[in-house]
């Protein structure tokens, strides 16, 4: 097993692990969680033994062998399916050993050893991960140096994942992965055999995934049974028993200190105060329940237009002339919230670019709502923020005609509050950064939110964050995502990127799933289908737009009630003005009452006005 014990490790005069202790089983599989900056990597690193530990041990067996993806993406000639090969350096050692030995002892040992290990069957498992991780065999056999920096830590991944280890540490291992690759992986570690520690974001990967859920926070490691929700449903109830009973004391505390101040210095009494007063000092305090600053998005609500602010009609569209994606024909009505499905090199992005007007049609027609406005967020965008600039100037800088206070408020619905938004960019994390890009991308408040990538270095509250924005946001989104939870709840519409061409998924996630995984032929089959699955997405959807307008019709009614409320509050005020002055009892009583009767009629419709305003709040939050 794995045994972290009382480890202590400092980074620049901050204590980022504090005599933590946890113990990891052979064969278990173990998510590590918590806030960004908490020391997770940090973490993994020290089991690596990249970095000494301060004070405490690490200790596991010493026949286990441990891997971790590799920093550094491979990038020679060497071809992917040979690069994977490599990272069993056993079987490679063996074989190279075995074309060139001439002891018969020695041959039989090298060939039973390379039996133990599978050496044999090593290309075709090795093929079958980097298929699961999307390249096909021609790809499989091009050279490392031929791909994107993306693809090939993906290559990295395969290559770990081949090697099995007996310790595997994954660090974000979905971060340059599609969907569908992420799904493959999924699967892929949920029946990892050996020992495996996982630190990710990705919800739905921390619940299928680990049989343990560790929580570092405060330099503390606690562990909980099961997954990420189990973790949640299971910390909220100890959290609440530990506020009741840090209040139960408190009260204790209270009464026993009464008595001590009242009795103290009555001889009849004295001796039973000294005993409260030792029995306080004997109380051991119960740490008050103090939660995490939670991050929230708020977008800015777009003014309506009428349907559909985009509509493609026999579209062409592509790079240097050459069409990626082929007859398109589709719209985009402001209600819609729309996921995009297909594997990475589809041409997800370049439908992305296409509707930011990024990139013009080749052929067809694409209309766009005249006052149409877009915000476009896209992950390699962080290289475009000036590291030297504050988040505020950042803004500032997309925006030079808004005042300071208006930027300020903007950036406050994002996280960026008070002398946060003083910060210097290079000093903000990767999910700080991917959260000011945000802002900035809706700051015109827009009508159409197009979000590639969204997630990448948002921790799990973040991404909630974000599934709360979007649903509350009163605008379209077309939504590229690795992480399945966010599409689950936010997208009410798939579209299916694929030979081609761009069509409406009519099926579900669970359906997408078992089509990637090869139980259904085509996924030409799915998005034609009629059956009952089909039909009743359809009403899922009819539903969740439902439930949307709904929503925005109580939003109208908590604002109207509210100007209402403000119109009568102002209308009673200079009310009570008029009867304060002393001159009007001075002379004939009509105007006086008169002025006295419309206070009343004010206050009568004011308590109305609140008592609407209180239901129809009521109502949304409900909602």
């Amino acid at each position: 097993m794995l045994q972290v014990n009382n480890l202590t490790y400092r980074v620049g005069g901050r204590v980022l692990l504090d005599r933590a202790s946890m113990t990891v089983p052979k064969s278990h599989r173990v998510s590590l969680i918590g806030p960004n900056g908490a020391g997770k990597s940090t973490l993994l690193r020290l089991i690596a033994g990249e970095i000494a530990v301060d004070e405490g041990s690490i200790s596991m067996p010493a026949n286990w062998r441990m891997a971790t993806v590799a920093q550094e993406a491979p990038g020679g000639a060497e071809s992917l399916i040979d690069t994977v090969l490599a990272a069993d350096r056993e079987r490679a050692v063996l074989l190279d050993e075995a074309e060139h030995a001439t002891d018969p002892h020695r041959i039989a040992e090298i060939q039973v050893r390379l039996a133990d290990i599978g050496a044999h069957g090593a290309p075709a498992r090795a093929a079958s991960i980097l298929a699961g991780l999307g390249f096909d065999e021609a790809t499989q056999q091009r050279p490392c140096s031929a791909l994107s920096g993306g693809m090939r830590m993906r290559v990295a991944l395969a290559a770990t994942l081949f090697l099995e280890p007996d310790l595997l540490l994954l660090d974000e291992p979905t971060n340059h992965l599609d969907l569908e690759a992420g799904l493959w992986l999924e699967n892929h570690l949920r029946t990892y055999p050996r020992t495996l520690l996982l630190v990710s974001h990705d919800r739905d990967l921390l619940n299928q995934v680990p049989q343990t859920t560790v929580h570092l926070e405060n330099g503390k490691l606690v562990t909980y049974t099961g997954g990420y929700d189990s973790f949640e449903r299971t910390r909220r109830m100890r959290l609440e028993h530990q506020s009741a009973l840090n209040a139960k004391q408190l009260a204790q505390r209270r009464h026993m200190q009464a008595f001590v101040d009242r009795f103290r210095y009555k001889a009849s009494k004295a001796r039973q105060a000294q005993s409260r007063l030792k029995a306080l000092e004997r109380m051991e305090p119960i740490v008050s329940v103090v939660e995490s600053r939670t991050i929230a998005f708020d977008f800015p609500k777009p003014e309506p237009l009428s349907p559909p602010l985009v509509s493609l009609e026999a579209v062409d569209t592509g790079y240097d002339g050459k069409p990626v994606l082929s007859g398109l024909d589709l719209r985009i009505d402001m209600d819609d919230r729309i996921a995009l499905l297909g594997a990475n090199g589809n041409g997800k992005s370049t439908l992305v670019k296409l509707l930011a007007g990024r990139l013009a049609p080749l052929d067809g027609e694409l209309r766009k709502s005249r006052k149409l406005t877009v915000g476009y967020f896209a992950q390699h965008q962080t290289d475009e923020l000036n590291p030297a600039m504050t988040a505020l100037e950042q803004a500032a800088a997309v925006q030079p005609m808004a005042t300071m206070q208006k930027l300020r408020n903007h950036l406050g619905r994002f996280g960026f509050s008070g002398p946060h938004a003083d910060t210097r960019i290079g000093s903000l994390s990767g999910g700080e950064k991917a959260r000011l890009l945000l802002a900035l991308m809706s700051h015109s408040a827009p009508h159409l939110l197009l979000l590639d990538e969204p997630t990448n270095h948002l921790d799990v509250d973040s991404r909630e964050a974000l599934v709360q924005a979007i649903n509350a946001y009163e605008g379209a989104v077309v939504l590229i995502t690795h992480d399945p939870h966010l599409i689950e709840l936010t997208a009410d519409r798939l579209w299916l990127v694929t030979d081609g061409t761009v069509t409406p998924y009519d099926g579900d996630l669970d359906d997408y799933r078992r089509l990637f995984s090869g139980r259904r032929q085509t996924p030409r089959e799915a998005t034609t289908n009629g059956d009952n699955g089909g039909t009743s997405r359809k009403n899922q959807r009819r539903e969740s737009a439902a439930a949307r307008a709904a929503l925005a019709h109580l939003r109208k009614r908590v604002d109207a009630a509210e100007k209402e409320i403000d119109r009568l509050n102002r209308r009673k005020a200079a009310l009570e003005k008029d009867l304060a002055d002393p001159a009007l009892y001075d002379g004939q009583t009509d105007k006086l009452t008169t002025l006295t009767k419309s206070l009343r009629a004010v206050e009568s419709a004011l308590t109305v006005a609140e008592h609407a305003w209180l239901e129809a709040h009521e109502a949304l939050e409900g909602g």
